[in-house]
């Protein structure tokens, strides 16, 4: 009997990783100048992980704006990071947008 297989991405992680590791003085952009280099290599990622791990399912999480569990027991928390670059920030609903065309489900909640 075949266990099905469930594949969970964690979509802001990906994205950063992808969007700081795709730059250049020449980072990829669309005719319109939108940043495409986060998206780029998301999907470059999304699809060698399908690939490999064949999954049933898969699901993406992103974070939104508002404050974690984390946030209301240490005021701190992630307190030196800096604002996500507006570079970055374009490309959010861009990939949001290719993964719900994609049929892959995007699971955002307040407070996660």
């Amino acid at each position: 009997m075949k266990s099905n297989r469930l594949l969970i991405i964690d979509g802001n992680s990906i994205m950063n990783r992808a969007f700081y590791g795709i730059m250049s003085s020449k980072s990829l952009m669309s005719a319109d100048g939108t940043y495409t280099n986060a998206i780029y290599g998301f999907l470059s990622i999304l699809f060698k992980e399908l690939e490999d791990l064949k999954p049933d399912y898969i699901a993406v999480a992103f974070d939104l704006k508002a404050p974690t569990h984390r946030h209301k027991m240490y005021a701190e928390y992630k307190g030196t990071r800096h604002a996500m670059p507006d570079e970055l920030a374009q490309q959010m609903p861009i990939i949001k947008e290719i993964l719900k065309c994609m049929n892959i489900t995007i699971i955002e909640k307040e407070g996660y």
